[in-house]
């Protein structure tokens, strides 16, 4: 593209040159050549018509040394205009072989550096494994769309890592939780039931064996929920979540006395858009967490309304460096030590899940010194989101 423009300047400065060179010279030469002065049609434009003044006739006052005079200027203009344009356009030549070797070396140069980000985009891409996720690309360049497309790429790595980690984790922590009721069960069977055990010590065995695969059932159960719950819902439909909230406050309230634990719900009109089955386990996971894990004597609210759902107990002390990590599977405030009605820790890895597919978040939060969480699940507005259109007030329940 250079050498083409190179090219168009050249020829169009050749064009305006050759159309004004020969009345410029004639007039220079006029000027700088001594003698009387010529009028019209004795110095004439063009050289065609300057040939017909050797067949005129001599006018009054005008000599034959002055008709040489005008043809000497007139062919002085001519071989002036031809030697200038040969000389222009030699050089113009010239110049534009010079122009079109830089004009290439500048153009390969400037590609190698504008290209470079990408290089060096390439590369660390066909580096990646699941090995040294950890490397980025921290691309010193100034600010442009390759210097946001290598941070782009970086901030994506970032997730990806952190994907693979929780993954990995998970996969870990699985087969860890798998594999204590299997020794648990194997052990019992080994052992209890070894010799020639009496009727007592097989209702003993044959109890504890039920236990632990209900507890490899639910969890079992907890993790095809919370694969589900990261494809997303399956249908979507308007589901009053303030209505649902209701009626898992009401089927866990029996629970709650078991534990001492006071449970209230002040429910706000809050309809959302999703799977209805999906929702009703966020909520239900949101509020028997903050039963389960609360103290004696504590409490348990439940609030919906147009800021979403939000549930507050008063267990113990969370550290807050604690909080974000809640939501991954597995984890626990405390170690799990496999007692009866213990929870695998799925609880709120599900409700994070089901909040993403839904477009929603899941967020939590230490309440201090006094001890407990309050976690908020944040539905998006819009089509796909809130909907409105129901009855303004709300329902206490205790």
């Amino acid at each position: 593209m250079l050498v083409l423009a190179g090219g168009l300047l050249t020829g169009l400065v050749y064009l305006l040159v050759r159309q004004g060179l020969y009345s410029s010279i004639s007039t220079a030469v006029t000027t700088a050549v001594p003698a009387r002065r010529m009028d019209p049609p004795w110095l004439l434009p063009t050289p065609a018509a300057s040939a017909s003044v050797a067949r005129r006739m001599p006018a009054d006052g005008v000599t034959a040394t002055d008709i040489t005079q005008g043809l000497a200027v007139t062919k002085i203009s001519d071989i002036a205009g031809q030697a200038a344009l040969s000389r222009l356009l030699t050089v113009s030549v010239i110049v534009l072989f010079v122009y079109a070797a830089l004009s290439i070396l500048l153009a390969w140069w400037m590609a190698g550096r504008v290209l470079h980000p990408v290089s060096v985009i390439t590369g660390t891409a066909r580096r990646l494994s699941g090995e040294n996720l950890h490397e980025r690309i921290a691309l010193d360049a100034p600010p442009g769309e390759l210097k946001q497309l290598a941070d782009t790429f970086d901030e994506m790595l970032g997730r990806i890592e952190q994907l693979v980690s929780a993954q990995q984790r998970f996969a870990a922590n699985a087969a860890h939780e798998l594999r204590t009721p299997l020794a648990v069960q194997r052990a019992a069977a080994e052992i209890g039931l070894a010799g020639d055990p009496d009727a007592d010590q097989v209702a003993r065995i044959r109890t504890k064996l039920i236990s632990v695969a209900q507890d490899s059932e639910h969890l079992i159960e907890g993790l095809l929920l919370l694969a589900t719950s990261e494809r997303g819902p399956e249908r979507r439909e308007s589901v009053a979540l303030d209505v649902v909230a209701g009626a898992v406050t009401e089927g866990l309230t029996v629970r709650a006395a078991g534990r001492g634990v006071a449970l209230s719900l002040h429910a706000e009109p809050l309809t959302v858009c999703g799977d209805g089955v999906l929702l009703d386990r966020l909520v239900h996971n949101l509020v028997a967490n903050a039963v389960d894990y609360n103290v004696e004597g504590g409490r348990v609210e439940v609030r919906t309304g147009p800021e979403g759902v939000r549930v507050t107990n008063t267990g113990p002390v969370v550290p807050p460096e604690t909080v974000p990590h809640l939501f991954e599977p597995f984890r626990r405030l405390r170690e799990r030590t496999h007692a009866p009605g213990e929870g695998a820790g799925l609880g709120l890895s599900i409700v994070a899940a089901i909040a993403r597919a839904h477009g929603a978040e899941a967020t939590a939060e230490a309440n201090g010194e006094g001890g407990g969480l309050t976690v908020r699940v944040r539905f998006p507005t819009g089509p796909q989101g809130l909907r409105r259109g129901r009855p303004a007030g709300g329902s206490e329940r205790a």
